[in-house]
């Protein structure tokens, strides 16, 4: 269910719908870092720049202060919530054109909510979005529901990161390490090339990584056990759900799914557990 929900909840920060509503809003689209930080961040509310560190986890420090507090000088949270609910709405409309209004969409709306109801908060992230009032259309009920699921799996993964004694560096370095993507795909959270190194030189030492960065089965396993608590602390909520009703949720959730790896927007290579088509 991860991989079918997490494309639908991303795709609001790549869609050309969400950086209009970004720049109507005053933010800058040169680069996605501004909507992004203000997309994810907004249901915090205006959080200065150390709380929402703490939140995103794997962002440095400097990357996240660029961006947190300076975006609600330019749009109050309130704003931004009702903007990214106009993004999402708007662009699966044009990805999906009529088949938005199909009944099997808002039955997976139904279905999705229940299990985002039935997450505890497992840390802020989470816990704002469910906090958010559930917008009317079916769309935008179903990516709410959406990012509530993914926000409740990302609380819990930074939960079994802290578990496993890695900090928020080492987790992306150590993720490096199994291979899940090009260390140059984690420049975009902003560690200076010294910051990375002193981390790989703290998982050497704990016997994880080898002198090139590569993990050793040490470090395989640790990564592994931080996968499998993940899932772990993931999993409560959809036991609200019978086996035939997330089967049902599945193929609702299609279409969506479908068109949002099918758009060609979200990028092949990423540290989001996704793919294309």
């Amino acid at each position: 269910m991860w991989h079918l929900l997490e494309p639908l909840h991303a795709l609001v920060y790549y869609a050309p719908e969400a950086y209009e509503e970004a720049a109507a809003l005053g933010y800058g689209t040169a680069e996605r870092w501004p909507s992004y930080f203000a997309w994810r961040a907004a249901p915090l509310g205006p959080v200065g720049a150390e709380e929402a560190t703490a939140a995103f986890h794997s962002f440095s420090p400097g990357t996240v202060a660029r961006y947190v507090p300076e975006g609600w000088r330019i749009a109050a949270p309130d704003a931004v919530l009702a903007a990214r609910t106009r993004a999402v709405t708007r662009a699966y409309a044009a990805l999906l054109g009529p088949e938005a209004d199909a009944p099997g969409i808002a039955e997976a709306a139904t279905l999705a909510r229940r299990v985002a109801e039935a997450a505890d908060p497992a840390g802020p992230l989470s816990a704002a979005n469910a906090a958010l009032p559930w917008p009317v259309d079916p769309v935008a009920a179903l990516w709410q529901a959406a990012t509530v699921i993914r926000e409740h799996r990302g609380d819990g993964h930074l939960t079994a990161l802290r578990e496993a004694g890695l900090d928020p560096a080492e987790s992306l370095v150590s993720f490096a390490a199994i291979g899940a993507a090009p260390p140059e795909v984690f420049a975009s959270r902003g560690w200076t090339p010294a910051e990375w190194e002193a981390a790989r030189s703290r998982l050497a030492g704990r016997g994880l990584v080898d002198g090139a960065g590569v993990a050793s089965e040490a470090g395989r396993e640790l990564r592994a056990a931080v996968e499998r608590r993940t899932d772990e602390l993931a999993a409560g909520p959809w036991r609200v759900l019978s086996d035939e009703e997330r089967e049902r949720l599945a193929e609702a959730v299609a279409p969506l799914w479908v068109a949002a790896i099918g758009s060609g927007l979200l990028p092949g290579v990423n540290t989001l557990g996704i793919g294309k088509v």
